[in-house]
């Protein structure tokens, strides 16, 4: 946690949510180059990739590719996404700064994106999480479809807080709260986050929103109000989930740094930079 009160930790995730769900992979050269531009606009956390199955996910196959190629600056965390063992291996050997595990809240999701339930993902994370640990890696646990599922509708916010309490257990260092769908309302934001609250202290979770219908701002002040002090986001607001219908755009990192200026909070990173970085991923998507 950051001393300042008034400073917001931005975790930039357009390499890897962003990318995951378009249709046409980018060459990895181009990838490399998109790490490069936010590492040089002063974004503190990277999510620059996934190790998963290149089946799974096919725009991602070129991970270990991509960590080999990107040019690290000392103050910035280069993380990645595991799903399992094979994942974290793969993560291990690119150098990866952290490691993202996730869960779900919903059982239907769970089984969609992960194919097994809530209890056995928890279960295949544990040696996840410990090996990292002890490779001094950081680890985040994600609570995904926090907010809402594309399959069961509203999650019991007792659900959440559930994961979020055994994503912590395991050893995870921060625990990201997912409206993974972008169905969340301030209302219902401030409903599951006092829920989650009462399990994991602000200091130590995330707030991922999805801008499908606008609210995402909306959502973001509920919970900067309840004192959290970490948001991912998207250059360009480019991404979504694949294994979940209708989870177009994560929120845009342009947006979400003037929302953040515009209230005296500081991020360290230079929203010039972003925006341009942002138009510059729109055109290369663009072009094919």
């Amino acid at each position: 946690m950051h001393p300042d009160p008034d400073f917001v930790t931005l975790v930039e995730v357009a390499p890897r949510d962003g990318l995951q769900n378009e249709s046409t992979p980018l060459p990895a050269e181009i990838k490399v180059e998109l790490v490069d531009r936010l590492t040089a606009a002063g974004c503190p956390t990277i999510e620059v990739t996934s190790f998963v199955s290149p089946k799974a996910v096919p725009q991602l196959a070129d991970a270990a590719l991509v960590m080999a190629g990107i040019r690290r600056a000392p103050d910035v965390l280069y993380t990645v996404l595991t799903p399992n063992w094979r994942g974290f291996e793969g993560a291990r050997d690119a150098r990866a700064d952290g490691i993202v595990v996730f869960g779900a809240a919903s059982e239907t999701f769970s089984q969609k994106n992960i194919n097994c339930s809530i209890a056995e993902s928890l279960e295949r994370f544990r040696p996840v999480v410990m090996a990292a640990l002890e490779s001094g890696i950081a680890v985040r646990g994600t609570v995904s479809c926090a907010l809402g599922c594309p399959y069961e509708g509203v999650i019991p916010p007792e659900a959440v807080a559930d994961v979020a309490r055994e994503l912590l257990a395991l050893g995870c260092e921060e625990i990201s709260i997912a409206d993974t769908i972008g169905v969340g309302t301030p209302a219902r934001t401030q409903v599951v986050m006092e829920r989650v609250l009462e399990v994991v202290a602000p200091s130590r979770i995330n707030a991922h929103f999805h801008d499908t219908q606008g609210r995402a701002l909306e959502n973001l002040e509920v919970c900067l109000e309840l004192g959290i002090r970490s948001i991912d986001a998207s250059a360009g607001g480019v991404g979504g989930c694949p294994f979940a219908p209708g989870a177009t755009g994560n929120v845009a990192t342009e947006a979400v740094l003037a929302f953040l200026e515009a209230r005296g909070f500081t991020t360290g990173i230079d929203r010039g930079a972003v925006t341009a970085t942002g138009q510059w991923l729109r055109d290369q998507l663009a072009r094919r």
